[in-house]
């Protein structure tokens, strides 16, 4: 057993847990926070043309204000189609058709709502927790099975003591980002 191998055990737990980063990351940009955001049409699917169709595909979605989200169809014969999926994506905001554009107000948060939210992101930084330490168990049981394979005991240690170093960043990064969310949630 070479250092080669324990590098890789490494690189691969630095890559799998910044892609439990990066999940988390995703999950948290679907908590609304009170403020307009695209992503808050994600997932939304339109009939049209007789079949089902991501809105993305079939509209430029931009938020022009903190507090507004407008839809604009690329054809505009289906803007009530649109609209429709808005609707029966129930996702608390109320289309508003003018004939060109598809404007969707947001409201402000209550104070109840915006605590559900906060715990909303904190479970999420919970998930990725316990994924990042999902991937320090599977990374230190790589390196004990290579200790019996003939690693030096002194590499093996050096080699988890490496990655509970890179858990422990990962951790900090979720905890960073989960503290922005939890201010960006509050904030009214």
């Amino acid at each position: 057993m070479t250092d080669a191998d324990v590098k890789k055990v490494l690189d691969e737990t630095r890559t799998l847990m910044e892609k439990a980063v990066d999940h988390f990351d995703y999950e948290l940009s679907k908590i609304r926070a009170g403020r307009a955001t695209p992503a808050m049409l994600e997932g939304i699917e339109v009939e049209a043309y007789g079949s089902r169709s991501p809105l993305n595909q079939m509209a430029n979605i931009s938020t022009p204000d903190a507090k507004t989200i407008t839809v604009q169809a690329w054809d505009t014969s289906l803007l009530q189609a649109i609209e429709r999926g808005i609707m029966m994506a129930n996702i608390g905001l109320t289309p508003q058709n003018d004939g060109k554009i598809i404007r969707l107000n947001v409201p402000p948060l209550s104070e109840e709502r915006r605590k559900d939210l906060v715990k909303q992101a904190k479970g999420e930084a919970e998930n990725a927790r316990v994924s990042v330490r999902n991937i320090r168990r599977e990374a230190n049981e790589k390196i004990k099975k290579l200790a019996k394979d003939g690693l030096p005991e002194d590499a093996a240690k050096k080699a988890e003591t490496d990655i509970q170093n890179i858990t422990n960043d990962y951790t900090n990064k979720v905890e960073k980002h989960v503290e922005v969310k939890e201010k960006e949630i509050m904030t009214v």
